[in-house]
């Protein structure tokens, strides 16, 4: 199952990148939504290798995750794999500069299942896909309108 996202952000795209690279925000916005995240590499700069552990409740089940970096290639691209017991997961942003001044952000999220009870809670995902598109699709605009915001105030 995929699901895939354009947003177009007033700001440069070196700028995008090094918002995106924020990890420690997106570990403390995990949290505050009741995930459990934990660094697990020791790099001391981005790149490939930075890795993370998750665990968090989705659809009534506790979920354990593990998060790795697979591509780093600023600004250009970064993508995250993420495999859980039954399931795999590719997350990849990609920006492309349409002006000085402004930036598209292209998010794709896929998922999939590698046993039958993944293979089921994929299913009922499909069921909802409509929603969760839409969902999906909204949190990108809302996360893109803030580093929209927070650039500008930067600026």
């Amino acid at each position: 199952m995929k699901f895939s996202t354009n947003e177009d952000i007033e700001a440069p795209i070196e700028a995008v990148f090094e918002m995106l690279c924020d990890f420690e925000t997106f570990e403390r916005s995990a949290m505050r939504r009741g995930a459990e995240v934990q660094r697990i590499d020791t790099r001391a700069t981005p790149g490939v290798g930075m890795t993370w552990q998750a665990v968090f409740e989705l659809r009534g089940k506790r979920r354990e995750l593990e998060l790795e970096m697979v591509t780093f290639d600023p600004p250009d691209e970064i993508v995250l794999e993420s495999t859980s017991p039954g399931m795999l997961g590719n997350t990849s942003f990609e920006l492309i500069a349409l002006s000085r001044s402004r930036t598209r952000v292209k998010v794709e999220l896929e998922v999939k299942p590698l046993n039958l009870s993944a293979r089921l809670l994929v299913q009922s995902l499909k069921l909802a896909k409509n929603s969760l598109g839409r969902k999906y699709k909204l949190r990108v605009a809302e996360y893109a309108k803030g580093m929209e915001e927070r650039y500008q105030r930067r600026a």
